[in-house]
């Protein structure tokens, strides 16, 4: 008789980075949190992501919140920033959150402070990816990073500031409205050059405007931040779309054609969710994909 695969913990942040061109590209980590299991993979079948994502008691699977760092010269971008720690006990219970290592925290091992960034870019305002863009001190809510311009997909900033019944749960408000007071975001809408080489390309399907972010993708081996479009290494099969997706055929069609353009192109994977694999690439096999692992240097 089988048995369930035993539910994952959280490893421990280990500092990993990787040159695209002359980029230097650091994984950095905003602790973990667990959603719901049958959510984060939609059609696929329980017996198949059970023993690719051991769940919990409640059916919930561990997954990472990764932030990336992206150096080049005076440019210090972060690529999304990660779930944040303005969490009630109760929303703590809910999603499993776990603060483990926090960005500030793996910025700063990066020799990296969070004054000196100048480019935070995030590929949609879910809190889960956009939650720690925004701090609590002495009870006003104000910038992680003051001297950044933050760039955010235009309809996830309306989304955001005003929610419908539908999207309601995925978004807060007050993760954008400081940073729309304090004059630092700037919305950008369909291809957007960030600075040169770090560039925005707005997709939708698994929310509204949820984007993939690419760098030095006009090169021989470029990079793509994935997001929720490919959130882990396991999604990486067109279909093995989420529950959570707003919309599933525009999902579908923009998974398809990202995937199989970044496997042809030999691009280096930045996987947001994924647990053990930070860096990979993805490769054919035969019909279907797989990735592979990259190892980076610690």
């Amino acid at each position: 008789m089988s048995t369930a695969a035993a539910p994952r913990t959280a490893p421990i942040y280990q500092r990993q980075s990787h040159s695209v061109g002359d980029w230097r590209i650091t994984a950095l980590s905003d602790g973990f949190l667990r959603l719901d299991g049958g959510a984060m993979w939609g059609v696929v079948p329980a017996t198949m992501w059970r023993a690719l994502t051991p769940p919990d008691a409640d059916n919930r699977i561990l997954l990472a919140s990764r932030p990336f760092l992206a150096e080049r010269g005076a440019v210090k971008a972060v690529i999304e920033v990660g779930i944040g720690q303005r969490w009630d006990a109760k929303r703590r219970s809910i999603y499993g959150i776990e603060s483990g290592t926090t960005l500030e925290q793996s910025l700063r091992a990066a020799g990296v402070a969070p004054e000196t960034v100048t480019h935070v870019v995030a590929s949609h305002a879910h809190w889960d990816h956009f939650g720690a863009a925004v701090v609590e001190r002495d009870g006003v809510l104000s910038a992680l990073f003051p001297a950044a311009r933050h760039y955010l997909p235009k309809v996830e900033i309306e989304n955001a500031l005003n929610p419908d019944h539908v999207r309601r749960a995925s978004y807060r408000r007050e993760d954008v409205e400081p940073l729309v007071r304090a004059g630092l975001l700037t919305a950008y809408e369909g291809v957007a050059d960030i600075v040169p080489g770090l560039r925005a390309h707005v997709l939708g399907g698994h929310s509204d405007g949820v984007a993939v972010i690419t760098l030095d993708e006009d090169r021989e081996q470029g990079a793509i931040f994935w997001s929720d479009v490919v959130p882990t290494t396991h999604h990486v099969q067109p279909p093995y779309i989420m529950a959570y997706d707003i919309d599933v055929a525009r999902s579908f069609e923009q998974r398809s054609k990202w995937i199989a353009h970044a496997c042809e192109r030999g691009w280096l994977g930045l996987f947001y969710h994924d647990l053990d694999s930070a860096f990979a690439r993805i490769e054919r096999d035969g019909k279907r994909f797989k990735t592979v692992r990259v190892e980076a240097h610690a």
